[in-house]
């Protein structure tokens, strides 16, 4: 059994904003599996689960805002018997320009608040994770204004395209391992 979790914010203001293609990659597969409304339980909306690729697999959108994601995730694994190694946690990524991804199996939370949340919460930090380009964040905007910021009408497609790819690197992961998946994607 597997959980993806996109990471974002709740509510109107923050839907179409850089922090939140977490959610953005979610909704992408509810849509693509018609899965409808989700169940709101542990500070989160959750589908599942769902069969994906021959995987049982949650869908889950945390909604404790994304500096503390972790306290959705961790509550959601006291309940569900996921392994670690089966969860893939998407968020956004300004070192990585708009249109590209990145599937790593470990790291550090590399200055994002959402998955400094998850490493505190769970106690670990070899997570599976799949970042997706936001930037380059120029010098002269503020981190949060940028994240917080919409993207530009004529970074849409690569936004779409990255979001479409990430889709079916979750796709692909249900029925293949997590090195085959980071070198077709990478």
């Amino acid at each position: 059994m597997k959980l993806f979790v996109g990471l974002g914010n709740p509510g109107l203001k923050y839907g179409q904003t850089r922090h939140n293609v977490g959610w953005m990659v979610v909704d992408r597969l509810v849509d693509e599996l018609a899965l409808g409304a989700p169940q709101e339980k542990f500070k989160s909306y959750i589908w599942g689960p769902v069969l994906m690729d021959g995987e049982r697999v949650f869908l889950m959108k945390p909604l404790t805002y994304m500096n503390a994601s972790g306290e959705a995730i961790r509550d959601f694994l006291r309940y569900h018997p996921v392994d670690l190694e089966d969860l893939l946690v998407i968020y956004d990524d300004v070192a990585l320009d708009v249109g590209r991804i990145r599937i790593r199996a470990r790291g550090s939370a590399g200055g994002h608040n959402g998955m400094k949340s998850i490493i505190a919460c769970l106690g670990f930090s070899e997570i599976p994770r799949l970042r997706i380009g936001v930037g380059p964040k120029p010098d002269r905007i503020p981190l949060v204004d940028f994240v917080l910021g919409r993207f530009p009408e004529d970074r849409i497609p690569d936004l779409l395209s990255s979001l479409d790819r990430a889709c079916s690197a979750c796709r692909e992961l249900c029925s293949n391992s997590l090195e085959h998946v980071m070198n077709r994607f990478n």
